[in-house]
């Protein structure tokens, strides 16, 4: 089967960040490795946007020209890709001639089909620069939002398309001077013919995204407009037709024109069809990007598809929702962002790689923070994979030097093979639907499997009890690591194929099928000396002495019975995401059963555990009270189980089991979040300043404030915990 991947082009104005790889490019590198494992023909391209606004806009702050500033970034932007491991068949540009060539044609083509045509139409003109502006000179107040930055194209904040003219007191964005409205010639792409064809290709794509095709419905349901297709600019693909000499294609058709163009020359290069991929009805396209680009991708480009007539449309565009950084979106433009230069300079990239999965906002935005990044790399990534990795393989090198015989198998055995089978299953599964974050779930859990299963095992003592069953247990642990490596190859390709190497093995990874994570070990393959895959990340930022102590948790309640001995007592079953426990709560008097069901809670996770009337409590959940009111805290957004709570950005690292007495001394209460003289302040007992980027949002709302050597906010990210019911500020946290 052939699979054609498109990801979308980034603008080269500014080296890349985080969030553009989170964002499309991971995403798409992980599904690309995955098909090429299962056996199908993957072609995967991208590419620079040159010819967007946003190079002239940096080009002229430079006092430089936009191809320079065009080959700076793509030269930056590509040594990303390839450092970190974004296995493109070809990154290419708009500004190459080939593209320019493609373009020309494609435009011909859809202009000879009767879906371009000339008409007039106003455009904004600076008074003050004495020329047209294009939509992204054009900055001012979103019509739908009310975002005050949005450009003349689109609003950053809601995602909608817009027209500079829709901007409520709109500005030019080189000098703020307002903007005239002039009669201009230009080609237009008739968009509003397609809207039928559009609405009834989008009826069987049940298995996108539900934020993608929501989007996408709503949007053609709204009604579709012609578009200028062509702008009074100087830099960009020429027009191919007469009276036109002084214009420009616009980016937005020239830009996805693109993913065509680099199909054609990597084809040219290799000696390979690109009509193979476009024009063969069964390949299946996917396009990966952010939901910026989502109206871009199912609804401009796939109506020009349809105008040209030959090609093939997509079948799936997987959009990704943002990554915030504390809060606030990625954004070349706005200077906010982990740029990826120096992230690769900082770190090894499958630690990167390892972060951006499991922090992937697939669904919904998800929050970057330093201190998140440094604990999840430290106490997922290093202590439960890459130590299991390390522990089977030095005891196997030091102890055999070679893969060990399988002999008889016990219970425990059978349970580790079965799990890896049913762990490629599931990875399978999740990975046809694009899944990313559910499949390296699965892979995380065989990684603390492993090591579960070497601790039942105790290698170290069955060495010198029974060698013969020893030997089986690393045999079988040695599997588990081989299956890790190769389920594990699209996600963290680099140590993937380290691991690969320490197996003994002489050929890439790569070369094999994903269905070889079931395959038994080769006996008495000869074991290459391990190394330890990451050193622990240092912190060195501003820590909590009292904060430190408490592990504070998200945690879903699956069910609520009586207690059998109290009858003012429920028993909780929650799940904490890795694993799931059993609460006492004595919430009988304020909560009925199923107000609880379903809910989450805030629980104390390292407390120590204590029997109630005969049932084991393995924590406590928190709550805040008055003298009227019992709210048990909640985040006040959308969490999922087992998210650790925060304070003021920064995460808990308990050593150990939590005291009673200990936990009593902590000093919590309820405050009012809230606006003053324009700071974000909490207001309980006292009055306290939030130190914390993202309280903007949070006024209105109810917090918990943690008092350490400063007042903190307790949050999950960007989202608030608060207490379910109104509770009066300065009331206690129990």
């Amino acid at each position: 089967m052939r699979i054609f991947i498109g990801v979308a082009w980034p603008y080269a104005n500014g080296p890349v960040h985080l969030g553009h790889i989170v964002g499309a490019y991971l995403p798409a590198d992980i599904f690309a490795r995955y098909q090429r494992m299962q056996g199908n023909e993957v072609l995967m391209v991208s590419g620079s946007d040159q010819h967007g606004t946003p190079i002239t806009l940096t080009a002229e702050k430079e006092g430089v020209s936009p191809q320079e500033v065009a080959d700076r970034y793509h030269k930056i932007n590509s040594e990303v890709m390839e450092r970190m491991g974004i296995s493109f068949d070809l990154f290419f540009r708009t500004s190459d001639p080939a593209h320019r060539d493609v373009v020309k044609r494609f435009f011909l083509r859809l202009y000879e089909n009767g879906y371009l045509y000339r008409g007039k139409m106003l455009l904004p003109y600076c008074p003050s620069c004495h020329r047209f502006l294009p939509d992204r000179y054009v900055v001012g107040t979103c019509p739908y939002c009310g975002y005050e930055n949005a450009r003349g194209d689109q609003c950053d904040n809601c995602g909608r398309t817009l027209d500079p003219k829709d901007l409520i007191n709109p500005r030019c964005a080189i000098c703020g001077t307002t903007p005239e409205f002039r009669e201009t010639e230009h080609v237009f792409f008739s968009l509003s013919k397609l809207e039928k064809r559009l609405l009834g290709w989008l009826a069987d794509k049940t298995y996108w995204r539900s934020n993608v095709l929501n989007f996408t419905r709503n949007f053609i349901k709204g009604g579709l407009k012609d578009r200028a297709i062509t702008r009074d600019i100087e830099w960009g693909v020429e027009v191919p037709l007469k009276g036109f000499e002084n214009k420009r294609i616009y980016v937005w058709f020239d830009a996805v024109i693109g993913y065509l163009s680099a199909s054609v020359e990597w084809a040219k290069r290799t000696g390979k069809s690109w009509r193979a991929f476009w024009m063969d009805r069964d390949v299946r396209h996917y396009y990966f990007l952010g939901k910026d680009n989502i109206p871009f991708h199912t609804i401009i480009w796939p109506a020009m598809l349809m105008a040209h007539g030959e090609l093939n449309l997509p079948y799936n565009v997987v959009a990704n929702e943002y990554l915030r950084f504390s809060g606030e979106k990625f954004s070349k433009s706005r200077g906010i962002g982990v740029w990826m230069p120096e992230l690769l300079d900082a770190f090894h990239p499958d630690i990167i790689r390892f972060y951006g999965i499991i922090n992937m906002p697939e669904n919904r935005d998800s929050d970057f923070t330093w201190d998140d990044f440094v604990q999840k790399v430290n106490e997922e990534l290093i202590d439960k994979f890459a130590n299991f990795v390390h522990r089977a393989l030095i005891f196997a090198y030091r102890n055999f030097g070679e893969v060990p015989p399988r002999g008889e198998v016990d219970e425990v055995d059978r349970e580790a093979i079965k799990t890896i089978m049913q762990t490629l299953k599931n990875m399978q599964k999740y990975l046809e639907n694009v899944e990313l974050k559910k499949a390296f779930k699965e892979w995380m859990n065989l990684a603390r499997f492993g090591n579960v299963y070497f601790d039942r095992k105790a290698p170290w003592a069955l060495c010198k009890e029974n060698k013969e069953r020893c030997a089986t247990a690393i045999n079988i642990s040695l599997q588990i690591v081989q299956a890790l490596a190769i389920l594990g190859a699209p996600f963290l390709p680099f140590t993937a194929e380290k691991i690969w190497h320490y197996l003994g093995n002489e050929d890439s990874i790569f070369e094999h099928k994903y269905v070889e994570a079931i395959k038994n070990m080769q006996e008495g393959r000869k074991l290459n000396k391990p190394e330890v895959l990451f050193e622990k990340i240092k912190r060195d930022e501003e820590r909590y002495e009292k904060w430190e102590q408490i592990d504070l948790r998200v945690a879903l309640v699956e069910s609520v019975e009586d207690h059998p001995n109290a009858d003012k007592l429920y028993v909780l079953r929650i799940d904490l995401g890795d694993e799931k426990r059993t609460l006492i709560a004595g919430l009988k008097r304020f909560y009925k059963k199923e107000e609880l069901l379903g809910k989450k809670l805030i629980v104390v996770c390292n407390l120590e555990p204590a029997n109630f009337r005969g049932v084991r409590s393995e924590g406590m959940l928190l709550a805040g009270e008055d003298d009227n009111t019992v709210g048990f805290l909640t985040p006040l957004g959308d969490v999922e189980p087992g998210a650790r709570v925060q304070a003021n950005g920064v995460h808990s690292n308990p050593k150990g089991i939590l005291k009673f007495k200990k936990f009593q001394k902590m000093k919590m209460e309820v405050a009012d979040i809230i606006k003053r003289d324009g700071k974000v302040v909490a207001v309980g007992k006292g009055e306290y300043p939030i130190d914390y980027r993202p309280a903007e949002s949070w006024a209105g709302k109810q917090g918990v404030v943690f008092h350490d050597k400063k007042p903190l906010i307790l949050h999950v990210g960007d989202v608030p915990i608060g207490p379910v019911r109104y509770v009066k500020p300065g009331g206690k946290i129990r």
